[in-house]
């Protein structure tokens, strides 16, 4: 059976690169593009949605 990835959304438009989602990644999922959170490695992402719940401007969404 294939393994379910979740899905995480970035609005750029609220996202004001503060770096907590980035740092708060268990498994380095984001990183910084320019002054903006990027999904980079979306096969290592656990689903602990630490990326969501830290960040303060509402611009991270988890789904699984």
């Amino acid at each position: 059976m294939e393994k379910q990835f979740p899905k995480i959304e970035i609005n750029e438009r609220y996202c004001k690169g503060c770096h907590i989602c980035v740092e708060f990644c268990p498994t380095r999922v984001l990183a910084m593009k320019g002054f903006t959170a990027s999904v980079i490695n979306l096969e290592a992402c656990i689903g602990c949605m630490q990326c969501e719940l830290r960040c303060p401007d509402f611009a991270v969404k988890v789904t699984t």
